[in-house]
């Protein structure tokens, strides 16, 4: 992995010579992870679903590597001057410690079920200064079951396309695309970055009244597959690097709005 590794790092400080990142501008060494908090921790939230396929659920899928790999590459690959967290937590949404973490991620989230009282505390969050991040769901079926599960939670707001000049894309690293970061199935079976009908990728977030992204969604895209199989040469550098970047991005820019 830390052959790997370099390269990566290889490809980010190549995107810094050419302006497409703010890599250049902050110190070359990130500070040591803290093995208890941090700054920032990398919280994967725990959820009942409607899929009964994974062991876990679905909030387990691509747990724990995904989550450790992502907090590598914010701390190690991206020079981010945040004192990181080297250990990933979970958390159900009725935890009284949800309160203690700026952002928290859900993946497949297309076979989230919320009750009322959960989506009644993930508004209180919100309203206090939280971050969702949702990430890898694919196709219609699992595109209405986001929308519907977020209009629980923010019945007066809708999820809507992020324009690429707005300022998530653009508070560390430069990002003037969507790019469709495929499942590793998908990619390894098939030879496509598409699933379930999902052919156009889409970067999208909800906003406040006063403009302030309150959660951030990856439509038709699976960055978590990415962040697990980054340091295996079978999975093509382009997209990895394409979802570290969208990773880092949401998270500079949760924790300082």
């Amino acid at each position: 992995m830390k052959k790997f590794a370099c390269l990566i790092l290889f490809f980010l400080l190549l995107t810094s010579v050419s302006g497409q990142s703010r890599l250049g501008s902050v110190p070359r060494h990130a500070p040591e992870a803290r093995v208890g908090p941090g700054e920032f921790t990398f919280v994967r939230t725990i959820y009942n679903s409607s899929d009964d396929g994974w062991r876990n659920g679905s909030w387990a899928v691509d747990f724990p590597e995904a989550d450790d790999h992502f907090i590598i590459g914010v701390r190690d690959w991206s020079g981010t001057n945040l004192n990181i967290s080297a250990r990933p937590e979970q958390i159900r949404i009725l935890d009284d410690n949800l309160f203690n973490y700026p952002l928290i991620y859900f993946v497949e989230p297309g076979y989230l079920e919320l009750s009322e009282e959960e989506a009644a505390r993930l508004r209180e969050y919100l309203m206090r200064g939280g971050f969702l991040f949702l990430d890898d769901f694919w196709g219609e079926y699992e595109w209405q079951n986001v929308q519907e599960q977020m209009s629980r939670v923010l019945p007066d707001l809708e999820i809507k396309d992020l324009p690429r000049d707005h300022s998530i894309f653009h508070c560390y690293f430069d990002i003037d695309q969507v790019v469709q970061v495929p499942g590793i199935g998908s990619w390894l079976r098939r030879g496509v970055t598409h699933e379930k009908g999902g052919t156009v990728p889409h970067y999208m977030g909800i906003q406040d009244k006063s403009g302030r992204v309150m959660v951030f969604v990856a439509r038709n895209c699976d960055l978590g597959d990415a962040w697990e199989w980054i340091d295996d040469p079978r999975y093509p550098l382009k997209y990895g690097l394409a979802a570290y970047k969208v990773g880092i991005n949401v998270v500079i820019y949760a924790m300082t709005h």
